[in-house]
């Protein structure tokens, strides 16, 4: 919705001709609006909505959070310019929104953002390379982010949307399913392996000392599921469920030759 402009402090200095600037903070910080179609966009990939709470880092004039409170969200903006923030409180308060959302004047490297739902940007490609460890770390399993033009590099995009020739990128934020996890399922011992790479993750299942193959593995914030086919006997599983901490919470579907059966799924990270 805007392009916040980070530099180094002395690059910033010189380019904006500020002597004896102490922080990000104190910059007058250009931006460009985010085209309303863009904006919509944006909100439509990460299906905003009642009950949501949007966090726009570098939010100009506000129009991205003035949409989402439109749509029944609440949220608020971040910027480094006090017009901008001036301009988005009038705006809010022009669209009737004011009681909805919040514009604050600061740093989003220093702001609080880990009660958010859903996190919208329009920074540069140098700017989110910064702030992804610290989305990753902050933010809950299964919170979206919305980035205007800009990526964040190996973390490839869950979608990948162009309007008019330009970029929306949107993630969903994974919890950290890797690591050994044991249960028992159907009467039998199961030992899983999980690598993790952002939200791609590569699952190696045994049962009863025999290898599974393994089709499907998928994590999508906190839900991981996955299919498992015991070649040997023919049966066939589907686990689904939910990572928190050292657990998973699910159900596990087991279809064998003759029989169906739903459990309950528990398994427990191997060292908790």
């Amino acid at each position: 919705m805007r392009r916040l402009l980070l530099f180094s402090l002395p690059a910033a200095a010189a380019l904006f001709g500020i002597a004896g600037t102490t922080g990000a903070q104190h910059l007058d910080v250009p931006y460009v609006p985010t085209p309303y179609d863009v904006v919509e966009a944006m909100l439509d990939v990460t299906s905003v909505g009642p009950g949501d709470y949007v966090i726009d880092l570098g939010s100009g004039d506000g129009r991205i959070v003035i949409a989402a409170a439109q749509r029944g969200a609440f949220g608020h903006g971040i910027d480094l310019n006090p017009v901008r923030v001036k301009e988005a409180e009038e705006n809010a308060s022009n669209a009737r929104v004011s009681d909805k959302v919040v514009f604050i004047e600061g740093d989003l490297f220093e702001a609080d953002i880990s009660n958010a739902t859903v996190i919208t940007m329009y920074l540069l490609s140098s700017v989110n390379l910064r702030l992804k460890p610290v989305l990753l770390e902050v933010l809950k399993p299964g919170t979206r982010i919305v980035s205007h033009s800009f990526s964040m590099g190996r973390w490839e995009a869950d979608e990948h949307l162009v309007i008019d020739n330009r970029h929306v990128y949107y993630w969903v934020i994974p919890a950290n399913a890797r690591g050994r996890w044991d249960w028992s399922t159907n009467g039998k011992r199961f030992s899983m392996e999980v690598s993790q790479e952002y939200q791609k993750i590569t699952v190696k299942l045994s049962a009863g000392g025999r290898s599974l193959t393994i089709e499907n593995p998928r994590l999508n914030g906190d839900r991981i599921s996955f299919t498992a086919l015991d070649r040997n006997s023919g049966e066939r599983y589907v686990f689904s469920g939910s990572v928190e901490g050292g657990r998973i919470d699910g159900k596990a579907l087991v279809r064998g030759t003759n029989s169906r059966i739903v459990e309950n799924w528990s398994a427990t990270l191997a060292g908790r």
